[in-house]
């Protein structure tokens, strides 16, 4: 009986997506190291702290929060725009419960992007009450269109990277 245990145990872990099992890392961010005043987010995984503003694109920045149901209707758009690797994807959780409970939701939908966290609503001001709000990042760091909702398809967030930040995905 614990022999077949075990055999089940190693077959459930190596059917389990690699990536499933690690945090995106957000040491991939770009940034202006000379930026240094602003809000300081947290990497959802606990490894950084980054200046909102020191941000540069071209970027999609992706404020969501799991509890947030059109954030969930978008995410497939985002994770098909990240496969390409074509566009720098940032996330900030917003408002959620535990940095825990928002890395267990980025692991489920296997959203390979940073993500910082914003539990203490520190962009609230900038962003609004409301998610989703997706920004348009140039690489200067402009936000140069924000869209406030969730992207109803993939074809509509690959017109909207091609008008704003002239990548085709």
């Amino acid at each position: 009986m614990k022999r077949i245990f075990a055999v089940l145990i190693l077959i459930l872990a190596s059917t389990t997506p690699a990536h499933a099992s690690s945090a995106p890392s957000c040491k991939s961010i770009v940034t202006n190291p000379a930026v240094t005043k602003g809000i300081v987010l947290n990497c959802l995984d606990g490894k950084g702290k980054f200046v909102f503003e020191s941000l540069r694109g071209p970027a999609l920045l992706n404020v969501w929060g799991s509890w947030c149901e059109p954030c969930r209707q978008e995410i497939p758009f985002l994770v098909k725009a990240a496969t390409t690797k074509k566009i720098q994807i940032i996330g900030i959780d917003a408002s959620e419960s535990s940095d825990a409970a928002g890395m267990k939701f980025v692991l489920a939908h296997n959203m390979p992007w940073p993500q910082l966290s914003d539990m203490k609503n520190k962009t609230k001001g900038t962003f609004g009450l409301g998610v989703p709000v997706t920004r348009f990042i140039d690489a200067n760091g402009k936000t140069v269109y924000e869209k406030i909702g969730p992207f109803r398809s993939f074809t509509q967030l690959q017109s909207a990277i091609k008008k704003y930040l002239g990548i085709s995905i």
